[in-house]
């Protein structure tokens, strides 16, 4: 499988009304450092969560991929950090000042 693929399979892991750091990712991929590659694949993920033309069993809530300090993603790429916000306060999450509430 490819870095791209591990990276969707680990984040279809992702609990609704939880979020993961793109370096956890990287971790789970065994691929420690490698944050800004987990946030590349994640911005031309091609199953996007929520996708009528992707089977429901494929979708990748990329939106539950925050930044180290819980900040939103300035480039989501399925409708920038306000659709994130949006999709990540539908399930529950606290967000203030741009940042997720996150539980340490």
């Amino acid at each position: 499988m490819s870095f791209r693929e591990d990276v969707y399979v680990a984040v279809r892991k992702i609990k609704p009304g939880h979020v993961a750091t793109y370096g956890e990712i990287a971790l789970m991929v065994g691929r420690p450092g490698a944050a800004r590659a987990v946030g590349n694949a994640l911005h031309v993920n091609p199953y996007e969560w929520g996708s009528s033309s992707v089977p429901r069993e494929l979708w990748v809530p990329c939106h539950r991929v925050v930044a180290a300090d819980g900040a939103l993603a300035a480039g989501f790429g399925f409708g920038g950090c306000e659709e994130q916000r949006i999709r990540l306060t539908a399930e529950g999450m606290e967000i203030v000042e741009n940042k997720v509430v996150m539980d340490i």
